[in-house]
């Protein structure tokens, strides 16, 4: 057996046709091709699950119970394979405990520091707090220069009001002669009365001593004198000492952790003080969460053009019954104050909205009139509307009236730790004038210079503090280095684990795994590119490639380019999707691949094939989405216009504020402007133009369904014509069956056996759970009676387990279903199941599932579609796919706004807004915007830089001499007069045209616009 390589005989796994596969070891080893091709189930489903299944066999019983275990794939037998470890897309923890810090474990290191190199400092009045042994104490009182009288005052009373007369008999009892009251020494011999109406402190006079070095009567001849008071002092004191220094004023010395002018205690420091997750650091507010669940008036009245009177107030215009109650609750206070509830609340004072939003303690007088015709009179108060909902929230035990008021409320930042989970005294601990919690909220880059700064010569640490910090400091920065190579500097530590995309969580865990520097392994990654700019690949690369060279297999399942030509050995899967694919094409170097002539990839590599790039952008239909001052997360109070009728690409380097502009601002307000959706979007003045759509869709990666009973069939609606269809058959209609006898989900037609799943699933404690087909429908999950109506020979069963490609024909005749599968395989999906478990769809594939179902809707041309990353595990033949289908959208007179990173796709935009110049805080503003051409030819943008390598040289030549004729400004181009709707840099385009117009149109009068400016 050789042990340079990893062999792969017979794999049979799910569309894999008996392949026999080489992997070299110790090297950087691409498998690609086309979506659908059989990519994941060698990489995954074969080789990481054999890897994994045999490492947990070696386990004990005992332990092998608490792991998951893999079952053995259908593969005849793999050598040479080392344990696998499987870096995949899928995203972090939703746990809202869970941060980029503690995912890492930078921030475990975080508290270690700050517990053990930390200065503590008062959380009251911000004094530093120190703990000092007596033996400490009196060295420092030693050090004093000589000659000077000393005074050591043992603290007794501080800012106190009273007369205090016990505390001087219990000190003239104890034997002492003196006290010090508000600064004068008293006598105890004396009366001393005091105003007990203000306030005092009180000092006993332990002991009156001279520092070493002068002569006389009463010099410190030795420290133990000098001990022994500092001993009774602090026992006096409570723990703390008062040293009157002549002419040097006063020294307050502690022993505990405690300030030694309020008294405050904030103990012994340990790494748990500083965890949101422990009761010993969490703010006992917000129980370490950060946020609080609290009424938000935006979503009680969301709608401010209308008028109380008519149901401005949400949550009260439900019930008739209560809304009457509450009305004339209203009505009392609107007179009691004199206002008016006809007006739309937005014309409201804020005073009076005020008022209704969080009542008054004035009386209102209510009145009603009773059956008997007599009026009843009573007074009151009136509560407000968020007081109300927040009573009857937490007095309820009703679950309905709790999810209905919740609806109603939003995650708002603690007031009492403002947000930053930590109780007062841990936040009052810093390391170089900085607490925890700013450390955290520092990004990947800014953390990584402070503690350089800290292990640097120019330390601001002490020795102590230095010996200490070290080791810690060295771990802390090899984690933020490693995370700076996989393209996350942008990232700040505080950040949600749960906000993080699937390609930011897989770079996480790649980065973790590097930390741990093990040798022998086999990673097997999923599309780590995801998610990066291409100027950010070259520092991925180099990451994966210093894990090849620790001495482990990288196995990456990948469609970038730059990543297969940095690749020792590519694997390419085809020559089709799903049935047609399964087949290794091509492997070798990628000179190999590129030579073959029977593979996509080696085509598109090659140049033999190209995304073919448009002969004119569009000119879109005049009117534009203008957002106004976004200042969400970190973008900087920017203006941008959303031309319509357009293919708009949004790019950027990887933080530079795409999601938030395009997700978090964008959507959330047309989806509240069109539909009132209550979800809040980020900060933006004001975001105008949604007169001009009629519906928003959001088509993003979120899986189509939780459960396997969900599918593609179900999903787009085709499984609904098809039951109709399975109902209408003379058979059918003979026995009266309904559409409802051919679904799976409810009692009829589907086997009881198995409740329609068409497996058991065996539970086997230390082995894996076994799933087995049900034993009476043998996994087809209807009963005999549905499977025996037939269409064309197929029963509905046969035709679940049909490929889109085979249902295509199948249904030929019927327009209903054809038109529904007709988008399915437009957008690259022929080779996906009607039934398959929607647990077994990717996010790419969940992504374009959606795009379908939208495509076989009706348009009014009007819509505005949203995508993220839609080329997300797509290779360069299903971009091409997809683009045509997207272009299709908008020939239709739609917009569509992508999230991109992928050259193709930008450069068959008509506008684009490219974002930045970096991630983080260093990004956030627009660094270009106009057609591909305008922003290659801006210097500053990075997407530029890659445009300019693939765009024509006549071309750039034209953006260039435009540039130039018209102007440059710090974006890329001027916005011209005649364009300011559509947002359009000055370029020889035609005026608007008509929503719907073609680019063949576009193209015709394109041409007629630059024979005219000629």
């Amino acid at each position: 057996m050789p042990l340079d390589a990893i062999i792969v005989k017979g794999a049979r796994e799910h569309n894999l046709k008996d392949i026999d596969v080489t992997i070299p070891r110790d090297k950087l080893v691409v498998i690609t091709g086309l979506s659908g091709s059989g990519k994941s189930s060698l990489a995954f489903d074969t080789i990481y699950a054999e890897g994994q299944r045999r490492y947990v066999e070696s386990l004990s019983a005992y332990a092998r119970q608490f792991l998951g275990q893999m079952e053995k794939p259908d593969v005849d037998y793999i050598e040479g394979l080392s344990p696998a470890i499987s870096i995949d897309q899928k995203g972090a923890s939703h746990n809202p405990r869970s941060t980029v810090g503690t995912v890492t474990e930078i921030y475990d290191y975080l508290r270690l520091l700050y517990a053990r190199a930390g200065t503590p400092h008062c959380p009251n009045c911000g004094r530093p707090i120190e703990r000092q042994t007596v033996q400490q104490i009196v060295d420092a009182i030693l050090g004093i220069a000589p000659g000077k009288k000393l005074m050591i005052l043992a603290p007794i009373i501080r800012d106190r009001k009273g007369e205090h007369l016990h505390v001087f008999e219990d000190a003239r009892r104890a034997g002492f002669v003196r006290v010090r009251v508000d600064k004068r020494i008293r006598d105890l011999g004396e009366q001393i009365d005091l105003d007990k109406k203000k306030k005092h402190t009180i000092e006993v006079v332990v002991d009156r001593l001279i520092t070493e070095g002068s002569e006389g009567e009463g010099s410190a001849s030795s420290a133990s004198r000098l001990a022994d008071s500092v001993e009774q002092a602090l026992k006096l004191g409570g723990g703390t000492v008062l040293v009157d220094v002549e002419g040097e004023g006063e020294r307050l010395y502690s022993e505990h952790y405690a300030c030694a002018f309020d008294g405050t205690n904030v103990g012994e420091l340990a790494p748990r003080n500083f965890s949101f997750n422990s009761p010993h650091g969490a703010c006992a507010d917000c129980t370490g969460l950060g946020v609080k669940m609290e009424l938000d008036p935006a979503l009680v009245i969301p709608n401010r053009e209308v008028s109380i009177e008519d149901g401005a107030i949400q949550p009260w215009s439900r019930a008739a019954a209560t809304n009457t109650w509450y009305m004339r609750m209203l009505q009392a206070l609107a007179k009691r104050h004199g206002f008016k509830l006809a007006v739309p609340v937005s014309e409201m004072k804020p005073e009076h909205l005020q008022l209704v939003l969080y009542g008054d303690e004035k009386p209102i007088t209510l009145s009603y009139t009773a059956s008997g015709g007599h009026t009843n009179k009573w007074d009151t108060t009136f509560e407000g509307v968020v007081p109300n909902l927040t009573r009857r929230y937490k007095d309820t035990d009703s679950d309905y009236i709790r999810a209905e008021i919740e609806k109603y409320m939003s995650a708002t930042p603690c007031r009492a730790c403002k947000g930053s989970r930590l109780k007062p005294e841990s936040l009052a601990v810093t390391v170089a004038g900085k607490n925890v919690v700013q450390v955290t909220r520092m990004d990947v880059r800014e953390a990584r210079d402070w503690v350089e700064e800290l292990a640097g010569p120019k330390t601001p640490l002490n020795e102590r503090e230095q010996v200490i910090a070290r080791q810690i400091l060295k771990e802390i920065r090899a984690r933020l280095t490693f995370m700076f190579d996989v393209g996350l500097d942008y990232l700040s530590l505080d950040r949600a684990a749960g906000t993080l995309s699937g390609g930011e969580a897989q770079r996480i865990r790649l980065a973790t795994q590097i930390g741990s520097s093990l040798m022998g392994v086999l990673y097997v990654c999923d599309e780590p590119s995801i998610g990066l700019h291409p100027v950010d690949d070259a520092r991925l690369i180099k990451t994966l490639e210093r894990l090849r060279d620790l001495g482990n297999t990288v196995l990456i399942v990948e469609h970038d380019e730059s990543m297969m030509r940095a690749a020792d050995h590519i694997i390419d899967m085809g020559p089709g999707a799903g049935e047609a694919g399964g087949r290794v094409v091509a492997e070798g170097r990628i000179e190999a691949i590129m030579a073959c002539e029977g593979s996509m990839t080696g085509a598109y590599l090659s140049g033999r094939r190209q995304v073919p790039l448009p002969e004119a952008r569009r000119p879109g239909n005049g009117w534009a989405i203008r957002i106004e001052g976004a200042s969400e997360n970190n973008l900087k109070n920017i203006d941008v216009q959303i031309p319509l009728g357009m293919f708009v690409c949004i790019t950027g380097v990887s933080g530079s504020g795409k999601s938030t502009l395009i997700n978090d601002l964008l959507y959330k307000k047309a989806a509240q402007a069109l539909y009132g959706a209550r979800d809040r979007p980020g900060k933006v003045a004001a975001v105008r133009g949604f007169n001009y759509i009629d519906k928003v869709v959001n088509i993003d990666q979120s899986p189509i369904g939780r459960t396997p009973r969900s599918n593609p069939a179900t999903y787009t609606g085709t499984f609904t014509p098809v039951r109709e269809m399975f109902a209408s058959t003379p058979e059918a209609r003979l026995r009266g069956y309904t559409p409802g006898r051919f679904s799976f989900n409810v009692k009829g037609g589907r086997c009881e056996a198995c409740a329609g799943d068409g497996y058991i699933e065996i539970e086997m404690h230390f082995l894996p759970d076994v799933t087995v087909p049900c034993e009476v429908c043998k996994g087809k999950r209807y009963n005999r009676e549905a499977l025996e109506i037939t269409f064309k020979g197929k029963s509905i069963s046969d035709v679940l387990d049909m490929t889109v490609e085979e249902a295509l024909g199948y249904f030929e005749h019927i327009p209903a279903i054809r038109r529904k599968l007709e988008t399915l395989h437009d957008v690259g999906l022929g080779y996906i199941r009607l039934g398959q478990p929607a647990t077994t769809v990717s996010g790419g594939e969940a992504q374009r599932v959606k795009l379908s179902t939208e495509l076989s809707k009706r348009s009014t041309g009007r819509t505005l579609y949203i995508l993220d990353e839609p080329t997300t595990g797509l290779s360069f033949e299903d971009t091409r796919a997809l683009l045509v289908v997207l272009q299709r959208l908008v020939d239709a007179g739609n917009t569509v706004v992508v999230i991109e990173h992928h050259m193709d796709v930008i450069k068959n935009a008509d506008h684009v807004i490219d974002l930045g110049p970096m991630g983080g805080d260093r990004g956030g503003r627009v660094v270009a915007q106009g057609t591909p051409e305008q922003v290659a030819v801006v210097e500053a943008s990075y997407t530029g830089q890659y445009l300019r390598k693939i765009l024509p040289p006549e071309r750039l030549a034209a953006a260039r001499r435009a540039v130039k004729r018209n102007g440059a400004s710090a974006n890329g181009a001027k916005e011209p007069k005649a364009a300011a709707k559509s947002g359009q840099a000055k370029t020889p385009v035609p005026k608007a045209n008509r929503p719907g117009q073609s680019r063949a149109v576009a193209q015709r009068s394109t041409a007629k616009a630059k024979a005219k400016a000629r």
